[in-house]
């Protein structure tokens, strides 16, 4: 073989594994972007909620007007929110306004009795396992495409191409502490 030919197939070679790699950064990335938009429509479906279930405890917890306003400001927190990190941080300031709501309802048997509010209370718990699962979906697609980016060779590639790290969705240090259930 003359030195041409091996040159060329070692050229030829080697841009096939940039562009194998390159392409698999590209379906990590997608994969990041999904699951991110997972997150997205289970915390709207939530925020969705929201405004049905202040609605039934209004009429229950008159003099529990602060707590109702503390949900309304998160959900509108919530809905504005931009990006990662802003909606995390959104996402936790509902968490703890809903915990602020359903304790105050504990107080209103009337309440808790409620078809109607015992239904939003439901759909409230079956989102809030949608959005912990397409967190986790989400942490573990970041995971994934971090650790790729940073492993050699593939670290060369994901630097040419400008491949920057992506954040992980996190627990607040409020959702971190315990939760004490009481009956």
């Amino acid at each position: 073989m003359s030195p041409l030919v091996i040159t060329i197939v070692v050229i030829a070679v080697i841009a096939l594994y940039f562009i194998a790699v390159y392409n698999q950064l590209v379906v990590l990335k997608t994969r990041i972007l999904e699951a991110f938009s997972g997150i997205d429509v289970q915390l709207k479906r939530r925020a969705d909620l929201i405004p049905n279930l202040v609605e039934t405890v209004k009429g229950y917890v008159k003099h529990e007007k602060e707590v109702l306003e503390n949900v309304t400001k998160a959900r509108s927190a919530l809905m504005n929110a931009k990006n990662i990190e802003e909606k995390a941080e959104a996402d936790n300031m509902l968490t703890g306004a809903l915990k602020s709501l359903f304790a105050v309802a504990e107080a209103y048997p009337d309440l808790k009795a409620n078809k109607n509010f015992e239904a939003l209370q439901r759909q409230l718990e079956d989102t809030e396992d949608k959005v912990a699962y397409s967190r986790q979906f989400y942490n573990s697609n970041v995971l994934d495409f971090n650790a790729k980016i940073q492993m050699f060779p593939t670290s060369i590639v994901a630097n040419m191409f400008s491949f920057k790290s992506f954040e992980f969705f996190k627990a607040s240090e409020e959702e971190k502490k315990k939760v004490d259930v009481k009956f």
